[in-house]
């Protein structure tokens, strides 16, 4: 064997070795990509899975929306009912002090006559002695307690 030969004999063992090598990093790759295409489609099932529960979750929004709206304008229509109660309520307020007022005026002269007839009465009967004056506080001397004015009794009916 020539120098030549050997040195065609360690080529061809090298490149069949880089051959080897190559054809390893290939087998190599095709599983990656493979299992890039499977990490690829368990994404895209988990986000369409993550997407139709973000859709129900707006819906249910939407809903609860829609019913709140309804309680809204339901809430308004009693806000106007109570506004328009309250005003009912106050002109009833101002009849009945009005009413009152024109009650209570009689009633209360009615009253003042009653017991100015009824004085009268017991002052010209013969027997009625009219009631005494309170006397006179007499005023108090520095260091001692006021004195406090007795009371007035009306004559029993059994005196009269």
């Amino acid at each position: 064997m020539t120098a030549g030969q050997l040195a065609a004999l360690i080529a061809a063992g090298f490149f069949g070795l880089l051959a080897c090598a190559g054809i390893y990093v290939l087998l190599r790759l095709g599983r990656l990509v493979t299992v890039a295409t499977q990490v690829a489609t368990s994404y895209r099932d988990r986000a369409d899975t993550l997407l139709d529960q973000a859709q129900a979750v707006v819906d249910r929004t939407n809903e609860q929306l829609t019913r709140t709206d309804s309680i809204t304008a339901s809430m308004d229509q009693v806000t106007a009912n109570m506004a328009e109660l309250s005003g009912n309520v106050s002109l009833l307020a101002a009849f009945a002090r009005g009413l009152a007022g024109a009650v209570s005026a009689p009633v209360t002269g009615l009253a003042a006559l009653g017991y100015g007839v009824r004085h009268a009465v017991a002052l010209r009967r013969p027997d009625a002695v009219p009631p005494p004056l309170a006397p006179a506080i007499p005023p108090a001397r520095p260091g001692e307690p006021a004195a406090l004015p007795a009371r007035a009794t009306a004559p029993s009916r059994a005196a009269r």
